[in-house]
């Protein structure tokens, strides 16, 4: 009995600790500790030689670095010409904006209509994947920073400045703007609590930009210095392998929340399901063997911030299975009502609970119902994700997700 309370109190509060306890602790150490490193930060910017002569102050456009944006696609004629429009239409300077937009692939009218379009560059590449689409286009790179974009994301005018500005800490390796997910469809599909959860990752990647590096980024709006890109497996999304590495380099990974752009969200619930399990199979080969499990070159705190945000967040559904487990067994093995019998009814109950209110929501379309099942399904992803690892490996190649052109 004592062993089945330890198993069930330790994954509760780690459950608790990832979900709340994480963010409630990173707001804490924001208040306290993030001054200084705003203060430090700002001595940095204003020092004469701010860590080389090739780190230079962006303010002004003549001052402005060349950048490569870069666009990977596969079969987006529906989205690509818009894209091009929206890249072309950013405010920096023309003469120091080269837009790439590297074809993955494609079977479709995505090159000829990115040319027609006005893109700088259309790379044709066969079958490789995103992450090799954009080595490609980073190979063929004029910029002293590149960026990246998805085909169907929209940023607003001022979105490459704000980027850019972040590279004048020569420490910042790397830095993701804030991409806000839409609802695309109305109506009965239109089920998906992303935003919800979208809602409360940004303010986490806020709190943790502010006080070291973040975790993760995204790949609707971010940018490298082209000195600083980093080649990865190609199975291997730079989303998660970015940041943690360029941390590992000795350098910054930061967000920068002025720099937005949109993206159409996953109508439905289901449809999430299936982007995060995608994602998470993606991701379950960058932390069991892409280095992110190794300790080496992490400050203590980063160290403290992967093992929280990243590494519980995984394992959510192998506690919450060995949580409800252990208190089933805790419940069923006491022949007498007592106090501790009473708090593993009610902590029984509420698990229960959670999982019946995301039964309901497919039938019942409450507000509080959606978001306990979008809570059920994507807990429930990194376990599909791994599942689908293991069983037949990870393919580089992807395609658009449902509702999302």
């Amino acid at each position: 009995m004592i062993v089945l309370e330890v198993v069930f109190w330790l994954c509760a509060a780690l459950i608790v600790w990832t979900q709340l306890g994480y963010a409630l602790a990173l707001f804490v150490a924001a208040r306290l500790l993030a001054p200084a490193a705003a203060s430090q930060r700002e001595r940095i910017l204003r020092s004469p030689d701010r860590g080389g002569a090739h780190q230079k102050d962006f303010p002004q456009d003549d001052r402005l670095p060349a950048v490569s944006l870069i666009v990977a696609a596969h079969d987006e004629q529906e989205v690509i010409a818009a894209k091009v429009a929206n890249a072309l239409a950013l405010d920096y300077p023309r003469e120091r904006l080269q837009l790439i937009v590297a074809c993955d692939g494609c079977g479709d009218a995505t090159a000829e209509r990115a040319r027609h379009a006005g893109a700088d560059l259309v790379l044709e590449l066969p079958r490789g994947g995103k992450i090799r689409a954009q080595d490609a286009a980073v190979s063929r790179a004029d910029g002293e920073i590149v960026a990246f974009s998805d085909a169907n994301s929209t940023w607003e005018p001022d979105a490459l400045r704000r980027l850019v500005a972040a590279f004048a800490d020569p420490r910042v390796g790397y830095v993701c703007g804030q991409v806000r997910f839409v609802q695309g469809a109305v109506g009965p599909d239109a089920s998906n609590q992303e935003g919800v959860y979208w809602r409360y990752e940004l303010a986490l990647r806020a709190l943790e930009s502010r006080l070291c590096s973040i975790t993760a980024g995204n790949g609707a709006i971010y940018a490298t210095r082209r000195s600083s890109y980093i080649v990865v497996d190609p199975v291997m999304g730079h989303d998660l392998s970015l940041p943690f590495n360029m941390v590992k380099r000795g350098l910054r990974a930061t967000y920068e929340p002025r720099a937005r752009a949109s993206e159409k969200m996953v109508p439905s619930l289901l449809g999430e399901f299936a982007r995060k399990r995608r994602m998470m199979s993606h991701t379950w080969p960058i932390v069991l063997r892409g280095g992110m499990l190794s300790p080496r070159g992490y400050p203590p705190l980063y160290a403290l911030m992967i093992f929280s945000h990243r590494l519980l967040r995984y394992a959510s559904p192998g506690l919450h299975a060995l949580a409800l487990a252990a208190n089933v067994a805790l419940v069923a093995g006491r022949s007498s009502i007592s106090a501790a019998g009473v708090l593993y009814l009610v902590t029984l109950a509420l698990q229960l609970a959670l999982l019946l209110a995301a039964l309901l929501a497919g039938a019942l379309r409450a507000r509080p119902l959606l978001i306990a099942r979008y809570y059920v399904l994507t807990t429930a992803s990194p376990a599909a994700g791994l599942w689908d690892w293991l069983r037949h490996g990870t393919a580089a190649s992807w395609d658009a997700a449902e509702g999302t052109r």
